[in-house]
């Protein structure tokens, strides 16, 4: 019972860890065309069916001779957004299609004619996942809820999240252990037969040879 409890309690000191975080960074403007190797990447972790919000706070503004552009993509080809021409602050929201890795890349541009000092831009990016991507004050005013409520509503969700990812990392377990055990089994046969082999064609050279010195009346 009382390893029951600690669980509980640690479940839940994690479900209060926001599934949130912050970056900040400048990109450098390069002169010339859209590039992918340019770009400067973020990568992060979502499970299918999930809602994430990002938002970028981008320094500088329009027409000041730098183009900073964004690219939001995952690792299994799906495309969530390519806003252009960024500056100020940005919200892109968008739910996930697959149990993979996302990426939210950057490229500044430099676009003016003339000499331009540290042609920069500082970008200030948040990414929130899950529960925490969600409007809870909306959600509050729309269904009348405490703000007690609200909040254990939040704890309910981040708790299934946690819970979901658990159950993901177990199945993940049990595949990669039978793709192991899959493995081995296929290595011990290859090493039978590849031994199997190696045993009857010596065994055929040892009658070739005796037949062939037979022939030339050596033996």
């Amino acid at each position: 019972m009382a390893s029951q409890t600690s669980w509980l309690t640690q479940l839940l000191l994690l479900a209060l860890l926001p599934l949130s975080w912050a970056l900040k960074f400048d990109i450098q403007a390069h002169p010339g065309a859209e590039s992918a190797s340019k770009e400067r990447c973020i990568r992060n972790f979502v499970a299918k069916d999930q809602l994430v919000v990002v938002t970028a706070t981008v320094s500088g503004s329009r027409g000041d001779g730098q183009t900073l552009n964004m690219h939001i993509k995952d690792a299994v080809g799906n495309d969530y957004g390519r806003p252009r021409d960024v500056a100020g602050e940005n919200r892109y929201a968008f739910t996930s299609h697959a149990d993979s890795a996302f990426d939210v890349c950057f490229e500044n541009i430099l676009t003016a004619t003339g000499a331009v000092m540290n042609p920069t831009r500082h970008v200030e990016l948040d990414i929130d996942i899950g529960a925490d991507a969600k409007d809870w004050s909306a959600i509050q005013a729309g269904e009348k809820l405490k703000p007690v409520e609200t909040e254990l509503r939040r704890i309910e969700e981040l708790v299934g999240e946690v819970v979901s990812e658990m159950e993901y990392l177990r199945t993940r377990e049990q595949k990669l252990r039978d793709t192991n055990e899959s493995t081995n089994e296929r290595v011990k046969w290859f090493a039978f037969g590849t031994m199997g082999m190696l045993v009857g064609l010596g065994a055929w050279q040892i009658v070739y040879l005796r037949a062939y010195f037979r022939s030339k009346h050596l033996i």
